[in-house]
């Protein structure tokens, strides 16, 4: 049985990643990439659907664990009665296949280990050829992989197996190579030189930021997972690590986030300029606009880490899914849906790699000027929402106000920047979105925006109103916004995404989730925003206290269980938390429109009648 979501923790090469959990198994790995098949696919299922542990023969959990400093080199300690043990798991920076070590040692007496190997390919489905002779391998198809192991092993109905005892001052290193069956098995790895080649890597990168404020080590870490789930070759981040962990135990809201979401660039960006990681930021950037070229009304709210546009959703009938959470999927169809947000999403971020300084090209200007007639004929349209309703298209009131973020920083581009537009009809369209959504996305009788046109419910998105600009904090329906949100989203404190069961279950899912982690940091910076900064500040560090023992944290957090939900590591949570550190560490006062200063086109008060200081 799989551990604990937040037993899990993560190692990666930048492009691929493997899961490993306190018990020393490694029980998810997708080789050669983030969203290829899985060869170990144990997270969910069990250990049939492949694994690779090693762990003292007495068994159990680790007595500890930690990574080496600010890299993801992952050290797992076993205190025995016969002594100590030391797994370090790492995966070094890629040459040609994917290397994941593993390096046993023992401190202050010889320790029993066992290795439990059940190679699995295509998450689980597929049993590999297995030989022991000359070398251990195992061949699927068009996957192999080959083990280079220090002590003999056996092979028993399909598992590779050693029994051997781990001496003081001998470690032993155990090495798996992912390659293509139609290649030679690549050659023998160095693991003592690949772990120095890759702390040095980690900590050189980590050395790169920054940062300077009050929770450094939560920080430095968040920043380390979110490159960890960077692929190096294009620079695009993807969402987390895995598919198909639960939003509800034993539920059905299961999705595959192993691709790029574009509306996850802002957010992404802010972190990553503001601690001095501008090579990422750029990389991010121009991975954006390759995605996003072509026919504006093409656009999608993910691609595959490489750009590919096509991710059919499917699902895998032979696993049962986390703690039986079915089905398993692979693929996301919310790929095809129209979100009209993210057309402002990618507006926004190219505004903020423009406000660091990132230059922008003739190419890149040309992108947006498309996307802005686009969205220009469009922003009327109903669509599915940021949280990818699967019911009926609606008028959400964040889409409508990303939209006209959207050409709020056009307009902001030509005035601050002396880039080329009809920034005149820019403006006028600009003031009548932001009439439409005060004429219907507001109640005066609650004193709250809602989360679409004549909607009773609300959604912790709308506390990102004045966060883009829309409003500025001080207004009045900002704060009664930000109060009703944490009244009526609120679960012991932390915020849901929305009510699943109001309006008709919007999302046309059945069951409940939990706990949203990106949300519930949005409203630390909300509450700093309006002036509580010390209620913020006890959020925040509530907050810090949901991450596992090595700083990680899901999607979602189940209050009344007391565990981590969803998918892991989740990017978004990573940055949630980047972003409100500098919130808070900037004295409370969010950033808004991409940027910390306000801009001469900035609206000051809530009134679109062009005459408001705009």
């Amino acid at each position: 049985m799989a551990g604990l979501i937040e037993d899990y923790g993560i190692i990666g090469d930048l492009e691929t990643a493997a899961l490993v959990g306190r018990d020393g198994s490694v029980d998810w790995a997708c080789m050669p990439r983030f969203d290829s098949p899985a060869c170990f696919a144990a997270l969910l299922g069990g250990p049939e659907n492949g694994r690779w542990r090693i762990a003292p023969r007495a068994g159990g959990p680790c007595t500890s664990r930690r990574y080496v400093g600010d890299t993801l080199v992952l050290e797992s300690t076993w205190r025995t009665p016969d002594g100590e043990l030391t797994v370090t798991d790492f995966m070094p920076p890629r040459d040609r296949v994917p290397d994941l070590v593993r390096v046993v040692e023992a401190r202050g007496g010889r320790v029993p280990v066992e290795m439990d190997l059940r190679v699995r390919f295509d998450y689980g489905g597929i049993r590999p050829w297995v030989t022991t002779e000359p070398h251990v391998t195992a061949v699927a198809g068009p996957d192999a992989v080959a083990l280079q192991t220090p002590v003999p092993v056996t092979l028993e109905d399909g598992v590779l197996r050693a029994r051997f005892d781990a001496a003081p001052g001998t470690p032993l290193a155990f090495v798996l190579q992912h390659h293509p069956s139609h290649e030679p098995a690549p050659g023998p790895v160095d693991a003592h030189e690949a772990l120095a080649q890759t702390l040095d890597v980690w900590e050189s990168w980590s050395a790169r930021s920054t940062y300077d404020g009050p929770w450094d080590e939560a920080v430095r870490r968040s920043l380390v997972t979110l490159k960890a789930l960077t692929y190096e070759p294009t620079g695009g981040v993807l969402a987390a690590a895995t598919t198909s962990l639960p939003e509800e135990l034993g539920g059905v809201r299961n999705w595959d986030y192993r691709f790029s979401w574009l509306r996850d660039a802002t957010f992404t960006l802010q972190a990553l300029v503001a601690t001095g990681y501008l090579r990422e930021a750029r990389r991010w950037r121009e991975w954006l606009l390759r995605a996003a070229a072509g026919d504006p009304s093409d656009l999608q709210i993910m691609y595959a880490l490489d750009g590919w546009r096509r991710l059919p959703e499917q699902t895998i009938d032979w696993l049962p899914g986390y703690e039986g959470s079915a089905p398993v999927r692979v693929g996301n169809g919310a790929y095809d849906q129209h979100q009209l947000d993210v057309w402002g999403e990618v507006l926004d971020s190219l505004h903020v790699g423009r406000q660091a300084g990132i230059a922008p090209t003739e190419d890149g200007w040309e992108l947006q000027r498309a996307l802005l007639d686009y969205l220009e004929g469009h922003w009327t349209d109903l669509d599915n929402g940021l949280w990818e309703i699967r019911g009926e298209p609606r008028a959400f009131v964040h889409s409508r106000v990303l939209a006209w973020a959207g050409v709020d920083r056009a307009v902001r581009a030509v005035t601050e920047h002396g880039l080329d537009g009809p920034v005149d009809r820019w403006r006028e369209l600009r003031d009548t979105i932001h009439a439409d959504v005060l004429a219907h996305g507001y109640d005066g009788g609650r004193n709250t925006f809602t989360q679409f046109y004549g909607s009773r419910g609300v959604d912790a998105a709308l506390l990102l109103i004045p966060r883009v600009g829309f409003l500025p904090w001080e207004d009045p329906r900002v704060v009664g916004t930000v109060e009703a949100v944490q009244r009526e989203l609120g679960v012991d404190g932390l915020l849901l995404r929305y009510d699943t069961s109001a309006d008709g279950r919007v999302d046309g899912l059945p069951g409940d989730e939990g706990a949203f982690l990106i949300c519930t940091f949005w409203l630390v910076e909300a509450l700093a925003g309006i002036g509580r900064r010390d209620e913020a500040v006890a959020l925040f560090e509530r907050l810090l206290s949901l991450r596992n023992d090595l700083g990680l944290l899901a999607e979602e957090y189940d209050t009344r269980a007391g565990r981590q939900l969803g998918n892991v590591p989740q990017a978004f949570s990573h940055v949630g938390l980047v972003n409100a550190a500098l919130t808070l560490g900037r004295g409370g006062q969010p950033g808004t429109g991409g940027t910390t200063s306000r801009g001469d086109d900035r609206p000051r008060d809530g009134r679109a009648d062009g005459r408001s200081g705009r």
